[in-house]
């Protein structure tokens, strides 16, 4: 799905070669930011399914950060989606960042994943 902006469906589209070429089969763990959110999933490609997923959207994160749009909040959908993944077995994935630049948010959701115990 393009999003528009042909820069970011361009980085979105090499960093999907590399992770096929080079993941070895791994489950990928993808994000999506927007202005007000961030969302992570864990996917199966082979079976083309979500195991696992966390975003500010849910009501659990919500009632304890502020807003959903800092590194802060970024950091718990990190941690959240890590536990989730641990506790369905998953302990190994592949970081698909999509388009975005690894900085920021999408940083903070690294780490707080790692940190919990999820390693890529």
């Amino acid at each position: 799905m393009a999003s528009g902006n042909p820069l970011f469906d361009r980085r979105k589209r090499r960093v999907r070669t590399t992770i096929r070429l080079r993941g070895a089969g791994r489950l990928r763990l993808s994000v999506c930011r927007s202005g007000k959110h961030i969302y992570a999933q864990i996917i199966d490609d082979k079976a083309g399914k979500t195991l696992v997923s966390a975003s500010t959207v849910e009501k659990d994160l919500q009632k304890q950060l502020k807003t959903g749009s800092t590194k802060a909040a970024a950091a718990k959908v990190g941690t959240k989606v890590a536990e989730k993944a641990l506790a369905a077995g998953i302990n190994e994935v592949v970081f698909d960042r999509g388009g975005y630049v690894y900085h920021g948010r999408v940083k903070e959701l690294a780490d707080g994943a790692r940190a919990a115990g999820l390693k890529f």
